[in-house]
């Protein structure tokens, strides 16, 4: 599973892209885990091609704020921490609630029919199968802001989403998150999103938000105890 980017899938992927997609995908998945030194040497044998286009990737990267430059030393996957996640909460929750009011504005029956058919394809996945999940909530969640006509905001949105997924991934070793009730609060924001009731979807989204939020402070909260 490649979880979603900026690049075209459409068009075929130049040695760069493929060094991009695939140095994300192992940073947003935690198989690089945070704060880990990039050297090109070792993705250079780990991917099996030119140190050129992994440098140029990662430079892409750095503008992603999944990978930092470290002054004339390289780079290194970008660290995570509590006040890091307290941002990105922060600023999805105001985003968000501001592309998710005018998706639902300027609402259609295309955009309902990808909600729900996205919904039921995320509830239908077993949440054991974390990676296939995650492609299927990210498709889920960016669906029900795909009516927002603001393309900028809708590129914000998207990058505090993946910022945000390298917590999640975190937060499913370290603690059992499978017991919280995700399907029950998604078809809550699915139904009042398609009932076209602003006030409603735009609580329940933020309340779903505020409760990882308030999951991942035990997680930092349980680190900082040891």
């Amino acid at each position: 599973m490649i979880i979603q980017s900026h690049i075209d899938p459409a068009q075929e992927p130049s040695a760069t892209q493929r060094a991009y997609l695939a140095v994300r995908q192992m940073i947003l998945t935690g198989e690089i885990p945070p704060g880990e030194k990039l050297k090109i040497e070792n993705l250079r044998k780990k991917l099996d091609m030119g140190g050129s286009p992994i440098r140029e990737a990662l430079t892409l990267l750095v503008s992603d704020l999944l990978v930092e430059r470290l002054d004339q030393r390289g780079f290194r996957s970008a660290e995570v921490g509590r006040e890091n996640f307290a941002e990105i909460l922060k600023l999805r929750c105001h985003l968000e609630e501001m592309a998710l009011r005018e998706s639902i504005a300027h609402a259609n029956q295309v955009w309902e029919d990808n909600l729900v058919i996205s919904h039921h394809r995320m509830m239908r996945e077993p949440r054991n199968n974390v990676e296939r999940f995650e492609d299927l909530h990210k498709t889920f969640h960016m669906n029900l802001l795909a009516a927002c006509t603001s393309k900028v905001l809708l590129k914000f949105c998207n990058q505090l989403y993946d910022l945000n997924i390298r917590y999640r991934y975190l937060a499913g070793k370290a603690l059992d998150y499978s017991t919280r009730d995700i399907g029950s609060e998604h078809t809550a924001i699915m139904n009042a999103a398609v009932d076209r009731d602003t006030e409603t979807a735009c609580h329940l989204l933020l309340d779903h938000y505020q409760r990882t939020g308030a999951f991942l402070e035990r997680l930092f909260t349980s680190e900082a105890a040891e």
